[in-house]
């Protein structure tokens, strides 16, 4: 499972689009004039907030206990995968790479990210390896099935997933966000707007284990 983990994040290569405001007027800051003075004006989002829980036990619990710390230890490489994608994909279409050169950057990246990742990817855990898989998929856009099918072939996609029904994964099983996946996508959600580190001292009384991306990967 691990070295699926890491065979999706190095294989994934596809196009995101940067967001940009739809008006010219939403990158300015509004503002409202009272008499002689002028108020800046801004709408903030809602913001919970978490008071230290005392641990709740039962089988729901523990699955969420361990969905919140898995999500913790996993998102932070799915965003990398993210990051990654944007540029191989970026730099293939911008140097028109035919099929050769295509491969050969791809098995570079692919070395890079080895020397980047092996280590501490190996100390995933199966469920872990798992939960990678859906957050890539969430952040790429497609399954890790077709990410590989697509950038290596698909004898080496179907060698990949042989391997992920012998741990009770399925690689060409799509992210659900509005089904089995609502809970990820909560927690995802969380992290967007700042309030999972929140989230996970109110659980564990503690902070988020701190994971080291390089800083060219986000």
């Amino acid at each position: 499972m691990l070295a699926i983990a890491v065979a999706a994040v190095q294989s994934a290569a596809c196009m995101l689009h940067a967001q940009t405001p739809d008006r010219p007027e939403d990158m300015f800051m509004r503002f409202m004039v009272e008499g002689s003075d002028t108020v800046f004006t801004d709408e903030l989002p809602p913001a919970r907030v978490y008071s230290r829980m005392p641990r709740q036990k039962g089988r729901e619990w523990r699955k969420y206990y361990r969905l919140v710390h898995n999500f913790s230890k996993t998102y932070p490489y799915a965003l990398a995968a993210r990051h990654l994608v944007h540029e191989v994909d970026s730099t293939i279409e911008a140097d028109h790479l035919k099929r050769a050169k295509r491969d050969r950057f791809i098995s570079s990246k692919q070395k890079e990210l080895f020397d980047d990742f092996e280590n501490p990817m190996r100390n995933l855990t199966v469920s872990q390896g798992a939960l990678l898989m859906k957050l890539i998929d969430r952040e790429v856009g497609k399954s890790s099935y077709l990410i590989i099918k697509d950038y290596k072939n698909g004898m080496a996609a179907g060698f990949w997933q042989g391997i992920a029904r012998m741990f009770g994964t399925d690689l060409k099983k799509p992210y659900d966000p509005e089904g089995e996946d609502r809970p990820i996508e909560e927690l995802v959600t969380l992290w967007e707007t700042g309030q999972f580190e929140s989230l996970y001292f109110s659980l564990f009384w503690k902070d988020p284990p701190e994971i080291e991306i390089p800083s060219k990967y986000r």
